[in-house]
């Protein structure tokens, strides 16, 4: 957003900064509804039956900035004339599927949570959020990003921001905020591979392929096999993510570089499910889940502590192989595990 404001078209430029403006407003809003469910933990939460499934709603912004706007599609609703409304309301019962039948997980906050997005947010609005209660979608701007619910990985990517809320809390600055990235890119990841039926060999490891229009230089957002090679365009720049700590960027900007830093975790996951064969769900992703609940990953988790866990847990939760294929995708990206 920051480089079309520089280099884009007039119109190109006011979208972005509109976009960039609600953006900060947007995470603090996250932080602090995450606080308030942390807040009320211990609150016995009104449920289904363990086997209901997800309980999905899909309201319409018409272009405002109002939160959650007029419902067009519930639970067990008929698909409906809007395509944003069904690619919605599929993206979720895609991600709740992936959670519940590979981890257990009964939804973003393992209670049975329900899963709400708003669609048609904003005035050529490029991008799509959790703002820590439900899912919000912008249409884009027609010109370099299509509308954000066609791309399933980035609606697994934005609920797994809820998931590791209530798991790890992971602060969103620096590297901590960079393994809060990278976990919303390997499960919105998984999510896709998931329901492709794809192997970490046929997978392509990409996030937001279908997002860049035609007349963007690139093939997505972020690359987790290759950091540093999703584009490279006039208006957007050239993709800046590091894939090794020898170019781990340092900067005050992006919350200490959350969205830049994160190539490099997800580069050691892209290692470990690569080595490790298969669905990539099966071992490296139940590791990468299970480290993130795990009581050592504390708030201000680096990259090293954090690597440390998934190797324990690889070990505790598999076996030697495991435990190898984990360690060595850490070390190939300069970090200690």
């Amino acid at each position: 957003m920051e480089r079309i404001v520089r280099n884009g078209s007039p119109d190109q430029r006011s979208w972005a900064l509109s976009t960039l403006v609600q953006d900060g407003s947007h995470r603090t809003i996250r932080i602090h509804n995450a606080q308030l469910r942390a807040a009320s933990r211990g609150v016995a939460p009104a449920r289904l039956a363990p086997d209901a499934g997800p309980r999905r709603a899909v309201a319409d912004a018409a272009g405002s900035e109002t939160l959650p706007g007029a419902t067009a599609r519930a639970e067990g609703g008929e698909p409906v004339a809007d395509v944003t409304v069904n690619e919605a309301y599929d993206g979720l019962g895609a991600t709740f599927a992936f959670y519940a039948a590979v981890l257990g997980r009964d939804s973003i906050d393992d209670e049975g949570m329900s899963l709400l997005a708003t669609v048609h947010y904003g005035d050529h609005y490029d991008n799509a959020f959790w703002n820590g209660r439900q899912m919000v979608f912008g249409d884009g701007d027609g010109e370099l990003f299509h509308r954000f619910t066609v791309s399933l990985d980035i609606i697994g990517h934005e609920l797994t921001h809820g998931v590791t809320e209530d798991e790890a809390a992971l602060m969103y600055v620096n590297q901590s905020g960079a393994l809060n990235e990278s976990v919303s890119d390997v499960f919105g990841s998984l999510v896709k591979q998931y329901a492709r039926g794809e192997t970490a060999e046929q997978a392509d490891w990409l996030i937001g392929d279908e997002l860049l229009t035609d007349a963007v230089q690139g093939v997505a957002l972020r690359s987790l096999k290759a950091p540093g090679t999703a584009y490279d365009d006039p208006v957007l720049g050239d993709d800046i993510q590091p894939a090794h700590m020898d170019g781990y960027v340092r900067t005050t900007s992006d919350n200490g570089g959350v969205h830049i830093n994160s190539g490099i975790p997800n580069r050691a996951f892209y290692l470990a499910a690569s080595a490790l064969g298969g669905h990539a769900w099966d071992r490296a992703g139940r590791i990468w889940y299970e480290s993130l609940r795990a009581p050592q990953v504390r708030p201000n988790a680096t990259f090293r502590s954090f690597a440390a866990v998934t190797v324990r847990q690889a070990g505790v939760l598999f076996g030697a192989e495991e435990r190898q294929a984990v360690s060595e995708a850490w070390r190939e990206v300069g970090v200690a595990g």
